[in-house]
């Protein structure tokens, strides 16, 4: 069974080695054991805060295990707050008008502009799971998981939620928009200016980056072409997120231009449609086919997620088997989020 869990102190070496896998431009999960140990003891200290006045800094880091090995395979998180220590910069695409009454000339440019708009906002983020796991809805436990999450903990969480795409760079790490506009600025590769600002340190962005609109036109053909595009990797995770509510609404990333995906948090299908159920333990005839439903205890520091099928819905409450109910840690009549899958969403 495939289980999603809080990531734990002894997880660093599989974390590591997922994380090896991710390729340049994914930045919330790089190759370092230091930063990896970190974001672990973040995360468990995140989990361990009983009560929290308002959202902060917490970091919410989850794993994939397949329970019949005990690997984890994949990864997926959500963040409490952003730019409260350091500014979170994305560019905006706007417009600025061009007119001359004299010559007849009325031009609309779009432009770049930096900003901090997300500054303060909750993030969802570090989606990935291994390529041999892309099957059997597996995609859709990690993505979706963090939803049932955001639905029973919302104090947690700003109302408004976002999540970065990674934009597009070939094999080789490059970048049409960096080499087009960011390696004028910054004289380093699109790779190393992705590993400063994964490993925290991002003043440099502030210090060089220029603060006036950039005009799209002056821009290569190919850096234009790219900005709010996801790379082919992330094509289904934007996909998933769109499917629950999310939409594009002309930001992008500074580095690679993918788009930044936001949605208010009572919006999110899964959130909204989610309901709590009293468990029953006992036997489930046919539990393998039928819907499929996303099935989450209601603890914090001991969250669990799991994908159970079913042909009917639940009514008033739901059956797990004692398999389910181990992996969830619940006994009977303890409560637990459930949700339809929907029946469109690919891996």
């Amino acid at each position: 069974m495939m289980v999603i869990r809080p990531i734990h102190q002894d997880d660093l070496k599989s974390l590591y080695r997922l994380a090896e896998k991710t390729g340049i431009g994914f930045t919330s999960l790089i190759a370092d054991e230091e930063s990896l140990q970190r974001k672990i003891d973040k995360a468990t200290g995140s989990f361990n805060k009983d009560v929290i006045d308002k959202p902060n800094d917490e970091d919410y880091l989850m794993v994939l295990e397949d329970t019949d090995t005990g690997d984890i395979v994949g990864t997926t998180g959500l963040l409490g707050a952003v730019g409260l220590d350091e500014p979170f910069y994305s560019y905006h695409l706007g417009t600025i008008t061009h007119s001359s009454r004299e010559l007849g000339v009325h031009n609309i440019m779009p432009t770049l502009v930096l900003n901090n708009d997300f500054t303060g906002f909750s993030e969802i983020c570090t989606l990935f799971l291994e390529e041999d796991y892309r099957h059997s809805k597996n995609g859709q436990l990690l993505s979706k998981s963090r939803f049932m999450f955001l639905a029973q903990f919302s104090e947690r969480f700003t109302d408004k939620i976002f999540a970065e795409m990674r934009g597009i760079c070939d094999e080789n790490g490059v970048s049409p928009l960096w080499e087009s506009l960011g390696r004028h600025f910054f004289s380093i590769d699109f790779e190393r200016a992705d590993e400063l600002t994964a490993l925290g340190s991002k003043q440099f962005i502030a210090e060089l980056m220029p603060n006036n609109p950039v005009y799209v036109n002056l821009l290569t053909p190919e850096a234009r072409n790219v900005l709010g595009k996801v790379h082919k990797n992330t094509v289904p995770a934007r996909h998933l997120l769109e499917q629950e509510g999310f939409r594009y609404e002309n930001y992008v990333d500074i580095f690679d231009g993918g788009p930044t995906l936001e949605a208010r948090v009572r919006d999110i299908r899964a959130v909204r449609d989610s309901r709590l159920y009293l468990a029953t333990i006992g036997e489930v005839k046919e539990a393998g086919t039928g819907t499929y439903y996303l099935v989450a205890n209601v603890k914090l520091a001991d969250y669990r997620c799991i994908l159970i099928q079913r042909p009917t819905p639940p009514h008033g409450g739901i059956v797990l088997t004692e398999e389910e109910a181990k992996h969830l840690l619940v006994e009977p009549k303890d409560p637990v989020r459930v949700v339809e899958l929907s029946p469109h969403g690919g891996y």
